[in-house]
Parts: structure tokens; C-alpha cells; sequence
């Protein structure tokens, strides 16, 4: 059996530590945490394109809210309570 040696590089250190990162980034962009309905629910189930999907996806992430939440808070502005 042959032994081979394989260098390893020791490792560089970091600016500043992981925790402030991301402190920073949790600080920078609270959660925005919208109530849940209290009444029975009933599951809606709509295809829409990739790309609406992404961008809402994306919008709901920087805003750190749910899709769920914006499209309960969109259909209730759309058919309000009579």
C-alpha cells in the first residue's frame, strides 16, 4: 500500500465573526408576521407561471412575509365581507 500526503492550505480567517453577519443581516429586515385566521379554513389550489411565482417569491422573502399571507390579504381586499 502506498501512503500519499495530500497539502492542505491552513485555512484564512474571516473579516469579522459569523454571529455579527448575521445579526446584521436578521436586524436589517425584520419579519413581518401577519395573524392567522382564526375561523375553519379550506385549501385553494391555483396554477400560475413560473416567472409570477418567482417574483412573488422573491418580494415575499425580502419582506420576510408568506405567500399565503399576500394572497389571503389580496382576495380579502377583492371580496370584502358584504
Amino acid at each position: 500500500m502506498t501512503s500519499k500526503t495530500i497539502p492542505f492550505k491552513q485555512p484564512t480567517g474571516f473579516s469579522r465573526p459569523a454571529e455579527d453577519w448575521v445579526g446584521a443581516t436578521l436586524a436589517a429586515a425584520p419579519p413581518v408576521v401577519a395573524a392567522k385566521p382564526e375561523l375553519p379554513t379550506k385549501r385553494l389550489t391555483v396554477d400560475i407561471p413560473e416567472d409570477l411565482h418567482r417574483r412573488i417569491k422573491v418580494d415575499c422573502a425580502g419582506k420576510g412575509t408568506q405567500i399565503s399571507d399576500v394572497v389571503r390579504e389580496l382576495l380579502t381586499k377583492e371580496y370584502p365581507v358584504a
